[in-house]
């Protein structure tokens, strides 16, 4: 029937997602590169480096040792190692630019991974029209809205920005940098874990097996060749109409 949703398969929905991850973690490379060079990272590293070597030197020990050669230190070993950390926690200089890698890092990552959703899952739909990334192109996809008009742009900033790069994506990140960090710890799992287990249900739950930034956004992923799509519900009522009439 014309006014049936043609939900996409999901062979080639995982298909373009596939796709459009690996394109989107290029941009994201890219960018990554560029905004670091923006700020200055490599110079903040290379002052946080200058700290590691120097308190390496004046105690003689090494800071990137593994938990196993930690367990085989001697106690004269241990005492060294208990002094320098002792220094360098009382060492403001270094403590400030510790802080400074970091957040630096945080922005560069967040920076990245936003401009790359903004090309990919943005403007380049735009460009190709109804929602078409470029693996949604390759596989005969496109995106509508749930009443079957036409995507709209509004909506498709709220599907990039709010479902997939802050919920999705960001919060998910965050969460892996806190608990690699040693900030948080089982409760990043667990907050990961829940994100993912919701995605799966609303997936289950949703007739035409909509992600979380479809339901954000009020869009479905169907199938290019077989769905009408509408300019407007004014467009999609008079079709109907026609139908009925048999014209």
């Amino acid at each position: 029937m014309f006014f049936d949703t043609q939900k996409a398969g999901m062979a080639k929905r995982i298909s373009a997602w596939l796709l459009d991850i690996i394109l989107l973690a290029v941009a994201a490379t890219g960018f990554a590169v560029v905004v670091s060079m923006a700020v200055g990272f490599d110079k903040t590293s290379d002052r946080l480096e200058a700290y590691y070597d120097y308190y390496e030197s004046e105690y003689g020990i090494n800071l990137g040792i593994t938990e196993e050669e930690s367990a085989a230190l001697t106690p004269e070993e241990e005492a060294k190692y208990y002094k320098a950390f002792e220094v360098m926690d009382a060492d403001e200089g270094l403590i400030k630019t510790y802080r400074l890698t970091v957040n630096l890092s945080l922005v560069i990552l967040s920076l990245a991974i936003l401009l790359a959703y903004l090309l990919t899952e943005f403007a380049v739909p735009l460009f190709f029209g109804n929602g078409q990334t470029i693996g949604k192109k390759i596989f005969g996809l496109c995106l509508m809205q749930k009443d079957q008009t036409k995507l709209k742009p509004l909506a498709l900033a709220v599907r990039t920005l709010l479902g997939k790069y802050a919920v999705e994506t960001m919060i998910p990140a965050l969460m892996m940098v806190m608990l690699l960090g040693g900030m948080i710890g089982s409760t990043a799992t667990m907050a990961i874990g829940l994100l993912l287990a919701i995605q799966i249900l609303v997936m289950y739950r949703s007739p035409v097996n909509a992600a979380i930034h479809d339901v954000f956004a009020a869009t479905v992923v169907v199938d290019m060749k077989s769905q009408k799509i509408f300019d407007d519900l004014k467009a999609k009522e008079e079709y109907k109409i026609r139908m009925e009439k048999g014209l």
